[in-house]
Formats: C-alpha cells, sequence, structure tokens
C-alpha cells in the first residue's frame, strides 16, 4: 500500500497533492502504512479513506476502488450505523466498540459482521479536528464461535431437563408401572404407584416369584410366561390379586386393570416386559353405591325439574315423567319424534340435528336452548337440553341420552340484565372492533361455524387462498368444500369438536373456486354453540413429500429392474448360442434332405428359432445387455414410416391418431428397440380395447429443471402412447414394468413387453411412467433426452451380395464347438474353406502366420484374455485391410465397432454368407 498511496493522483481528491498534506496528516499516514495492524483514516468534510495493508482482507473487492474516495462511497451498507460514530469523533470524542454488529454486502449477500475498533481524532496545525484514525479488528469468527458454544450449552441443558422431567412423570405417573427383565421376570425399575400398591419391599433386582411370593399361584405370572413365550400382549381388566401391602400384614384383596406388554430386541426377541395398570378396587367398591344413588338421582330430578329422555333409532323417545310435564303432554313411557318436533319454535328447529325421525346423529350434540308451545296451555316456553350419543352395550348402535330442563326464568333474566348493559355492550364492541381488525388482515384463514358444519363466518383471506367470496360461503356446510378422500376424517374430528374437544393440526384438502384442491392445516376450538377455526395452506409442504415419496418408489423401480436384468441379461448368451446351433443345424437337414415331408417342420423349426431369439432381444432389451448401435433418430419421421406397420398389428376397429409438435428435438436410441418399443405398447393397448377405440401417440418438447422430475435436468422429448381401453387398476399399473409380469391368459403374453419398454427408457437417458384408472383408458409416458445429433438420410437398399468369390477362406473364431461345427459345416458345403480357432488367443497365430486368409468372422464374447474386438483391431495391425465380420449373443460393446459388419445370434444361414460374399467382394471391389 505504501507505493500504491504514493502513486495515487491526490490532485484529483478533496485532499488534494501529498506535499500540501498537513504535518499531523503525513505523520499519522507514515504510521498506520508501517503498521501489521488493520487501520484507516478518514480525513476532510468529505471524510476522504486511507487505510493500509493489513485493511485489506475486510474491504475484500472494494480495494483499491476505495483508496481517496469518500467514506459513505466506500461504506454504502456501514454508513448508517458509522455516520453518527463519524460525526463524534470529528466532534473530538475518541471512541472505542467492541464486537459491534455492522451489516455489509459480502459476495452478494447481506452479512451480519462483528468489529472491536476505536476512532480517534487528529488535529491538524490550527487545532482542529481534521479527521480520525480507526484501528479495527473483524471479530465475527468469534462472535460466532461463542454463540454456538452458547446454543450448544443451552440444548445440552435442555437435554437434561427433558430427561430429568420424563423421569419424574415415569415415577409421578398415577398408575402403575415396572419393567421386567428375562424369562425369569426380574424387576429392573417401578415407579411410586407401583410401590403404593405392593409396599415398600426390596424388588428391584430380584425375579417376580421371589420378589411377590404371595402372588405366586394366582395366575398372574402363568400369564407373563406365557406373554414372554409367544410374544403377544395381554390385557387383564379388573382382575383379583391377594397382597400383603406391608410387611407381616394379612392378604388384601386388590383389583386391578393391567396390560402386558413384550419388550423386544433389534432382532425382535423378546427380552423383557413392560406392564402398566391401575388399582380399581375403588371402582369396585363403588358400584354398590352407584346402583344406590341412582333411586336418590331421580328423586332429584323430579325435585329440579329435570326430565330425561333417550332417542331411539325407530323415531320415538324414551321419557321420564318429569320431560312429559316440562313438555306439557300426557304421561307415557314413549312419545313419538314428530309430536315433540310440531311443539318446538319453527326459528330454533335449524339448531336441532335430532328432529330427522330413524336417523341417531352421533355429532353436533351438547348444550343447545330452544322454544316450544305447550300444548296443555299455549305458553310459549325455553327448553335447555343436553344430550350424548353413547355406543349400545350390545349391538353396538349409537343411542342419545339427554336431560332436558325450563329456563324460561333465566332467559327473561338475561333480557332485563341486557337492557342494563348498554354501555358494557360498547366497551365489548369496541374490544371486538380490535379482533376484526387481525380478523381482516390475517393471511390464514379463519372460520366460525355451527356444529353441523354450517359456515357463519368467514375472513377476507377465503377469497385470497381458495377464491370464494363471503356471500358464496355464507350458511354453506364446509363439508361440500372438503375434498371426498378426506371427508370421512373431517366429519369425524367436527365430531370431537362437538364432545369439547380441540383440534390441534389437523389436515385436508379444501376446493379452490377453481376447481383445484389446497392442503389446509386447522386449528380449532369449541365453544358452546360455535366451531371456531383457523387454517394454514401447507400445500407446497404436502406437494413436497409427495415428490420425495415419489423419488423413493422411483429408486426402489430401477433398482429391482436393475437386479433383474442383470439376471436375465446373463443368460442370453448362452441361450442364443443354443439357438445359433439349432438353426444352422435346421438348415444343413434342410440342404441335405430332399425328403418332402421334413420342409413344414424345418419351416416350423426355424420359426420357433425366431420366436426365441425375439424374446431373447426383449430379455436384452429390458436388462440392457443388447448389442445397441445408438444414433440420433427423428421421432416424428420414424413413427410416421411405422404407420403401415402399427395399423397392421392393430384392428380394423381401432384407428391410429398422430400429434407431433412442431421442432421436436432429436432423440439417441437404437432405432430397432425404438421401434420393437413402440410394437410392444401398440400390441398392449390393442388387447386393452376389445370393443375397437382410438390409439393416439404424440410427443412434444420438455425442458426439466431442478426438482421437476427426481434425477433428470435439461431438454427432453416427452412421447405418450394412449388408448381409450379398459384401463389399470393400480396394483397393475405398480407391477405393469416388472419382466414376466402379464394380465394376459397363459400362451397370450410373455410378460416383457413393457419390461422392454422400460429398458428403452433408462437407455436413453430419461424415465417411463404410467397413467390410467380403470375405465378410463392407459396413457404410457416416456421421456427420452434430446441430442444436439442430426439423424442420418433414410439409407438407401444396397443390392444384393454379388456371386460367390470362388476360394475364399474364412478364419472363424468360435468358443462353443456346437455353433463352431454345424457353421463351419454350412460354410464348407457353401464353397468356403473354413479355418477354425476356438479363441482370439488361438487365432492370433494364424494371424501372423503366412497362411492366406479372406475374412475374419469372431465371435465377441470369448474366453481369454481378447475378445472378438479386441481381435479385430489386432487384425488390422497384422493384416491391414483384412474384412472382418462379428458375432455375438449379447455385448455392450459392440456399439463401439464403427464400420465392421455385427450379425446377432441366432442368424441364419443365409443371411450370414449374403454378410460374408458382401464384406469380400467390398474389399476385392
Amino acid at each position: 500500500m505504501v507505493a500504491l498511496t504514493r502513486g495515487h493522483d491526490w490532485a484529483a481528491t478533496p485532499l488534494g497533492p501529498m506535499e500540501g498534506w498537513p504535518q499531523e496528516l503525513r505523520f499519522t499516514v507514515g504510521l498506520m502504512l508501517r503498521s501489521r495492524q488493520a487501520m484507516f483514516i478518514g480525513w476532510g468534510p468529505d471524510v476522504t479513506f486511507l487505510y493500509n495493508d493489513a485493511y485489506l482482507d475486510i474491504l475484500g473487492a472494494r480495494h483499491p476502488r476505495a483508496l481517496g474516495q469518500p467514506m459513505r462511497e466506500v461504506w454504502p451498507d456501514a454508513w448508517p450505523v458509522a455516520r453518527d460514530l463519524v460525526r463524534r469523533a470529528y466532534d473530538g470524542e475518541p471512541l472505542l466498540h467492541e464486537d459491534l454488529l455492522i451489516p455489509l454486502v459480502r459476495n452478494g449477500a447481506v452479512e451480519d459482521c462483528y468489529f472491536t475498533f476505536s476512532y480517534t481524532p487528529i488535529t491538524d496545525e490550527t487545532g482542529r479536528i481534521g479527521g480520525f484514525l480507526c484501528i479495527v479488528a473483524e471479530t465475527t469468527a468469534a462472535v460466532e464461535r461463542v454463540r454456538a458454544e452458547e446454543e450448544v450449552r443451552r440444548a445440552n441443558e435442555r437435554l437434561r431437563a427433558e430427561g430429568d422431567r420424563l423421569r419424574a412423570l415415569f415415577r409421578q405417573a398415577p398408575g402403575f408401572m415396572y419393567v421386567w427383565r428375562g424369562p425369569d421376570h426380574v424387576y429392573e425399575m417401578a415407579n411410586d404407584a407401583y410401590f403404593d400398591l405392593i409396599g415398600r419391599r426390596d424388588i428391584i433386582g430380584k425375579p417376580a416369584r421371589q420378589a411377590l411370593p404371595e402372588i405366586v399361584g394366582q395366575g398372574f405370572f402363568e400369564l407373563a410366561d406365557q406373554v414372554y413365550a409367544t410374544g403377544e400382549p395381554f390385557v387383564g381388566e379388573g382382575m383379583p390379586a391377594r397382597i400383603a401391602r406391608r410387611p407381616g400384614a394379612p392378604l388384601e384383596e386388590r383389583f386391578v386393570t393391567f396390560v402386558f406388554q413384550p419388550i423386544r430386541d433389534d432382532q425382535g426377541r423378546v427380552m423383557g416386559m413392560f406392564v402398566q395398570g391401575s388399582d380399581v378396587t375403588g371402582m369396585k367398591r363403588t358400584e354398590d353405591a352407584l346402583r344406590e344413588s341412582q333411586q336418590r338421582l331421580h328423586i332429584a330430578q323430579d325435585a329440579g325439574g329435570v326430565g330425561t329422555f333417550e332417542l331411539r333409532a325407530d323415531g320415538m323417545l324414551a321419557v321420564s315423567p318429569q320431560f312429559c310435564r316440562l313438555w306439557g303432554i300426557g304421561e307415557r313411557p314413549l312419545v313419538r319424534l314428530e309430536e315433540l318436533v310440531a311443539l318446538i319454535h319453527p326459528d330454533d328447529r335449524a339448531n336441532l340435528n335430532t328432529l330427522r325421525p330413524g336417523q341417531v346423529p352421533t355429532d353436533g350434540l351438547g348444550y343447545v336452548e330452544y322454544r316450544i308451545n305447550r300444548p296443555d296451555s299455549g305458553a310459549e316456553r325455553w327448553i335447555a337440553r343436553r344430550a350424548q350419543a353413547i355406543a349400545g352395550e350390545e349391538d353396538g348402535e349409537a343411542r342419545i341420552l339427554g336431560a332436558c330442563y325450563d329456563i324460561t326464568d333465566r332467559k327473561c333474566a338475561e333480557d332485563a340484565l341486557r337492557a342494563l348493559n348498554t354501555t358494557l355492550e360498547q366497551r365489548v364492541a369496541e374490544r371486538t372492533a380490535d379482533r376484526d381488525r387481525m380478523w381482516r388482515l390475517s393471511t390464514d384463514i379463519m372460520l366460525v361455524a355451527r356444529f353441523d358444519g354450517t359456515i357463519t363466518a368467514v375472513n377476507p383471506a377465503w377469497t385470497t387462498l381458495l377464491g370464494w367470496d363471503e356471500a358464496e360461503l355464507q350458511d354453506v356446510a364446509f363439508l361440500e368444500f372438503v375434498h371426498p378422500d378426506d371427508l370421512a376424517a373431517t366429519v369425524a374430528e367436527a365430531g370431537r369438536l362437538a364432545s369439547g374437544l380441540t383440534t390441534l393440526r389437523f389436515e385436508n384438502r379444501y376446493r379452490h373456486k377453481d376447481g383445484s384442491y389446497r392442503w389446509i392445516s386447522w386449528t380449532a376450538v369449541p365453544d358452546d354453540r360455535f366451531i371456531h377455526a383457523v387454517g394454514r395452506d401447507v400445500t407446497a409442504r404436502k406437494e413436497s413429500e409427495a415428490a420425495l415419496r415419489r423419488a423413493e418408489d422411483q429408486l426402489r423401480q430401477a433398482q429391482k429392474m436393475e437386479a433383474v436384468g442383470q439376471l436375465t441379461g446373463g443368460v442370453a448368451h448362452d441361450f442364443n448360442n443354443l439357438l445359433q446351433a439349432l438353426s444352422s443345424c435346421l438348415t444343413m437337414i434342410g440342404r441335405r434332405s430332399a425328403e418332402p415331408k421334413l420342409a413344414p417342420l424345418l419351416e416350423a423349426g426355424m420359426q420357433a428359432v425366431d420366436r426365441g431369439a425375439k424374446l431373447v432381444q426383449q430379455l436384452m432389451g429390458f436388462a440392457r445387455r443388447d448389442s445397441l448401435r445408438p444414433e440420433p433418430i427423428d421421432v416424428r419421421d420414424r413413427v410416421l414410416g411405422m404407420a403401415g406397420l402399427l395399423e397392421r398389428a392393430l384392428r380394423a376397429d381401432i384407428r391410429l391418431e398422430t400429434r407431433f409438435a412442431p421442432g421436436l428435438h432429436p432423440i439417441e436410441v437404437d432405432p430397432t428397440q425404438f421401434e420393437l418399443a413402440l410394437i410392444n405398447m401398440a400390441v398392449n393397448a390393442r388387447d386393452a380395447m376389445p370393443e375397437g377405440g382410438t390409439l393416439t401417440i404424440g410427443a412434444e418438447n420438455r425442458t426439466l429443471g431442478p426438482g421437476d422430475s427426481p434425477g433428470l435436468e435439461g431438454e427432453f422429448l416427452r412421447l405418450t402412447v394412449a388408448d381409450t381401453g379398459t384401463g389399470m387398476t393400480p396394483e397393475v399399473a405398480a407391477k405393469a414394468f416388472d419382466p414376466f409380469f402379464t394380465t394376459k391368459d397363459v400362451g397370450k403374453g410373455s410378460g416383457l413387453g413393457l419390461a422392454q419398454v422400460y429398458g428403452l427408457a433408462r437407455q436413453a437417458g430419461g424415465t417411463v411412467w404410467i397413467e390410467s384408472r380403470p375405465g378410463e383408458g392407459t396413457r404410457i409416458v416416456l421421456l427420452l433426452r434430446a441430442t444436439a445429433g442430426v439423424p442420418r438420410a433414410p439409407a438407401v437398399s444396397a443390392d444384393a451380395a454379388g456371386p460367390f468369390i470362388a476360394g475364399a477362406r474364412v478364419l472363424m473364431v468360435e468358443d462353443d464347438p456346437v455353433v463352431a461345427s454345424s457353421v463351419a459345416a454350412a460354410l464348407e458345403e457353401s464353397g468356403w474353406t473354413v479355418l477354425r480357432a476356438g479363441s482370439a488367443d488361438e487365432a492370433l497365430p494364424l494371424l501372423a502366420g503366412d497362411e492366406r486368409i479372406d475374412l475374419l468372422f469372431s465371435d465377441v464374447v470369448m474366453p481369454g484374455r481378447l475378445s472378438g474386438i479386441d481381435l479385430s483391431r489386432e487384425a488390422a495391425i497384422l493384416r491391414p485391410g483384412l474384412p472382418v465380420v462379428l458375432t455375438t449373443g449379447y455385448s455392450e460393446d459392440v456399439a463401439r465397432t464403427e464400420g465392421i459388419a455385427v450379425l446377432s445370434k441366432p442368424y441364419r444361414i443365409d443371411t450370414l454368407l449374403q454378410t460374408l460374399h458382401k464384406a469380400v467382394a467390398k474389399v476385392r471391389g
């Protein structure tokens, strides 16, 4: 900084040339530049900025532009804090601050930074304050470390407190608890309630039969042995136990309700037992007293004017005599519900959900008030009713039990009191206005509803979040907006509210005005008449959770398919060799026999070989072990070119439609595998439309961003194959891509069609999924990665191979002796001279020798250190220009053999001869 400071153009700054600086400034600048402590100087009215080398770490990217600039321009982000400090320094006040928070912009974002620094005023030659010297050290790391240590200390304290709280809860639990270990039921721990039951005896570490000898033979330990042996919990209710509750005391009969709950280790073995229960002796002893009190209750009800009733499912009410006297009807044990409904004031009937004969509600009960017109006197009376739904002891059906009493006198008193409290109502109105502001401004939706679900009030957030106006919601049941799948749970939760319970974090989906749904998390509390609820939109969180679950499902599917693919791909080579041997032998039999009756059998055999080859090709396509030759293709041209083939695969009652967006990206796939996948999907669609329908093939470009599809990002082509058939159940769709899974009759499907489609999608760097519902058709969607390659023009059909070149010598390298012998025989019979080798290692000396060889014909996968591809490279060195033809049952390396003809096993002898003739003729021509 010394050289930079001396070379700076100070004449262009308010300080002017350095020669004209005050002596005090020059002295302080020299002191600052020699110091290893971070310092800066602010000088003059503009607080011109000078600094030393040690200050560069704090300046960062602001250096060297900051030199000679006003401090407010160097530190615009810190200036709101520093302005007052600078003013005080210019007023002559020395300042010192430790760990002062100053927000700074670093790396494009505002960061909280901490500094310890001092401002020392500097006087000029006239004795006035010309500026100040700042000595500074950044303490951000130290401050953050201290705060982190404090947070760790507080967390440890919370953990210790939580542990103490849990131990205290166990010890102070009202019911007894203890833990047994091992088959002898050794006591590990027990709480205070258990010691109160058995007496303060020493039981910890002792087997149960030793600790409580008087319990032996009462059946408890036998039950414990059974639970330990079977692992099945046991619940005992009101079981008698004779126990000595004090040393030397006689046995006392107690009644206990308890549960024996097995405790298992990581391997699922039972290692002990947790026992929890209650001493219910008091309940047993109060049963007699309860029966005696029931008679007194009836007397009290009559004296207090309380009538009781039971609402039955047949529309009848079983009533007490006092009930009849309250309603002004003749005394009788049963009253029809319609008779009572007629006596209720019409304006109050909507508040009752027990007025429908034959329907016994299980919610919306509790306390309610209404008016009746007594038929005996014509007087209008106010009735209060309390009711509760309970399950029948025998059939489990709901029963409504309740009581009612006359509250006319209380209602008259309330009216009189209301008239006297007009000033109180004014104060309440003012407080209500404050709550109304929160009601209007809250971004969470708020709701007031009756227990029958009728909405009485909503806040404006409903319009913002769900699009509904208040007028559209008023007096409508909120259940009409709940998603059908959440309706049962919502009804149950409303029932809990009606019984007086509070709702915390209940989640369901509500319908937006545009038809979509939003996830809402509710908190609700009831009062005597209404439900008060607040809901928060949690749709984004729910969608994130669903996306995570889908990603996990896709990962499990990919792992399963990869494992099965490795198994199926492993057998392809041997199976293709068997098919090749069979094909060659059938060809030789046909050539050497003129028996007419053999021709149909030989043709049937060759068709079986072809079917086996197709099956293996599907297996390898699924297993991603096929000898693939991926290349850029135009999906639109490829599908349209297959139109005739697809129409032949379908029936006359199925219409084929194509929908292609303009400017489709090319994709890089093996063309044969792509066409095979399209045929497989078309055949599946045909079988799913027995009554005819439409098959639609469409494609469009898609750009996937982070999170759009797990593991995929960039440019893709979205290919869809949709039918109007029977559709799939979720269970079938989940297994549709599994190899060998089929819903077709035996012999009508291999179960490999969609497995091959899955393999193609993975080979193309994409994915595939199914969208289907029973009766609504099926849509198969493939995402295939776009390529920058250019699809090549359709190849012009080459002429058939020329006539056989006499005397041609072929070196055949084949490790399978059956294939080698049968193919060699066919070649020799066709006029070729065949040299045979069982591996690449055996073939190399022949290639290095002088014997004439016109063509190398080699398998790809062979034992030894070299493959057929490696052998072709050696042949190019040893015999430049030697034509090479490769053959393989499967190999993933074949795609790298540019310029070499490759025959896939099993091949026909005629195809082999034509390929060999072309290779030799091409070189000789």
